[in-house]
């Protein structure tokens, strides 16, 4: 067994002896308990999960679907770079959805704003899709179309080599689709990302590094 219980532990004894959880000597990624939980990741604001250690290829067609929920405002859901400057972003800023994407040309971005500025930052679950085909690009948020016009239509490949940041990236990682540093707050669920016939789940047990980042449960309202 190579990684930890995704569950709640009490009530610990030793020798007829109650342990104390209250003042742990140390700690490491473990977070409270809560009542009412649901499947998918916790993010607690303060970091981000890591995939794909051998970096991912978006080049000429990506498909991301996703399912998040938050009451922040602003945060990083997901990116991918390169030491140059092609990128691909997702962000929410301002309880707006941004997928931006750098083909090498230039930087393109659609948006999706919601009628109320809170709409998305609910706490209630939202889906996302955003699509990458060649200089095209969409974003769906709850079955609504968003596309946008792209003047570098001669340039159709992102050719990143990064990992998948989700969530946040840290300090010393160059992201060139991504405005916000904010980490997302809330919870994420059946992150997809989808390449002609190859589909991949990517489970946040599995990243090759998670900082403030809780796979498996989700606490079922904010606390």
């Amino acid at each position: 067994v190579t990684h930890s219980i995704p569950a709640c532990i009490g009530s610990m004894t030793i020798n007829s002896k109650q342990l104390d959880n209250e003042t742990p000597v140390s700690i490491f990624a473990v977070n409270k308990c809560y009542e009412t939980v649901q499947d998918g990741t916790f993010f607690d604001g303060s970091g981000f999960a890591a995939l794909v250690r051998e970096g991912y290829k978006v080049r000429s067609d990506v498909n991301i679907t996703l399912e998040f929920r938050t009451t922040a405002a602003h945060g990083v859901l997901l990116g991918v770079s390169s030491a140059k400057v092609d990128a691909i972003g997702l962000e929410i800023v301002h309880g707006k959805v941004l997928f931006h994407v750098n083909n090498g040309a230039g930087r393109i971005t659609a948006a999706y704003e919601p009628r109320g500025t809170n709409s998305l930052c609910d706490g209630k679950w939202h889906k996302l899709q955003a699509n990458k085909s060649k200089h095209h690009i969409s974003l769906i948020i709850d079955g609504n179309l968003v596309h946008t016009d792209n003047p570098y239509i001669q340039s159709t490949s992102a050719d990143t080599n990064n990992p998948i940041y989700v969530g946040g990236y840290p300090a010393d990682v160059k992201q060139n689709c991504l405005t916000s540093k904010s980490s997302f707050r809330g919870c994420l669920r059946n992150l997809v990302l989808t390449k002609g016939q190859h589909t991949e789940l990517f489970d946040f047990s599995r990243a090759f590094d998670l900082c403030g980042v809780f796979p498996h449960s989700c606490p079922g309202a904010e606390h």
